[in-house]
């Protein structure tokens, strides 16, 4: 079941990074849904689609420990 939260987290992420305010606030919304190794993945996972759009990377402080 939480798979499927995981899943859903990163289409809602791809869905509004036109917008660095909105990409922040999903991510919040996901650090407060996921299970701790699920934001392990999805971190492995930022790195990646951050790299493609730079102008997200500054949204990552979010999520750094």
């Amino acid at each position: 079941m939480s798979r499927l939260i995981y899943f859903y987290t990163k289409d809602s992420l791809e869905k509004v990074s036109f917008n660095p305010d909105l990409f922040t606030k999903e991510l919040r919304k996901a650090m407060r849904n996921l299970l701790p190794y699920e934001m392990e993945h999805l971190k492995n996972w930022l790195n990646f689609y951050t790299s493609k759009n730079p102008e997200l990377k500054k949204c990552l402080i979010v999520v750094e420990d």
